[in-house]
């Protein structure tokens, strides 16, 4: 049964403000080399990711990014780069879930509802492809067999096409980070720069908001003077204020 603790980060994590630099729609588009090497050698772009996550300072390095039960137990601290290439080979979806939650975490990124009707469809294939298979070897179909390889065949390209396009969608989020897309590049955040679920909530921390800038061609606005005439300080212009009362008042043939 999912903890309490848990569904309230992950409730949390729906709130935070900033968007990835690119949706899983587009990430084939923003660098197609890269998906294409996420595709055909998936481990291994996990393992540079996560190693780029943690800008490649492998002592801070824990199990599936410390959102398992075995994070910390595993001996990551005597031997990091095993630990890591154990995890990309044998949790391979845990492995780009863990570097998609420390990126989000970190730099307070939402995930958009495109993003999760994608995320849900190929969760949701997947198990209809297992249930299939469960059915077909119970009733012994050769029908519903074949269609449990074909949902299985097609749950396998969604899968891969997905992650390919998540991880690449980690590589543009970290190349923006680093800054090569003309900003500067962020500072390395504390060691203790995660999410887990040993933790109250995710740390209040992301990307530094944009300052305004003044409308191009226009001045600056200039103070306004404190309302009243004339400004304080300023001579008063002559015969400023008027003579009271005005010579000649009251008229003359008016009763005193």
């Amino acid at each position: 049964m999912v903890s309490k603790d848990f569904i309230q980060k992950m409730e949390t994590r729906q709130n935070y403000r900033n968007l990835w630099h690119t949706d899983l729609l587009n990430a084939v588009q923003a660098d197609t080399p890269y998906c294409c090497f996420a595709t055909f050698c998936s481990p291994c772009a996990s393992y540079l990711l996560r190693k780029r996550a943690l800008y490649n300072d492998m002592t801070r390095y824990v199990c599936c990014g410390g959102y398992m039960p075995c994070s910390g137990r595993c001996g990551e601290s005597r031997c990091p780069e095993f630990c890591l290439a154990t995890e990309v080979f044998c949790c391979f979806a845990n492995s780009v879930a863990s570097t998609r939650f420390m990126l989000q975490d970190e730099f307070n990124i939402q995930t958009t509802q495109c993003d999760n009707c994608i995320i849900g469809f190929m969760f949701c294939l997947n198990q209809v492809a297992c249930i299939f298979s469960i059915v077909a070897m119970i009733v012994g179909s050769e029908e519903i067999s074949q269609a449990s390889h074909i949902l299985n065949l097609l749950s396998d390209v969604v899968y891969c096409s997905v992650c390919a396009c998540m991880q690449t969608q980690h590589k543009v989020e970290m190349d923006k980070r680093d800054g090569m897309f003309g900003s500067q590049p962020m500072a390395v955040p504390p060691v203790q720069g995660m999410s887990r679920i040993d933790q109250p909530y995710p740390p209040t921390v992301g990307y530094p908001p944009a300052q305004p800038q003044p409308a191009y061609g226009y001045p600056p606005a200039q103070p306004q003077p404190a309302y009243g005439y004339p400004p304080p300080g300023a001579a008063p212009p002559q015969g400023y204020p008027p003579a009271y009362p005005p010579q000649g008042y009251p008229p003359s043939g008016y009763p005193k």
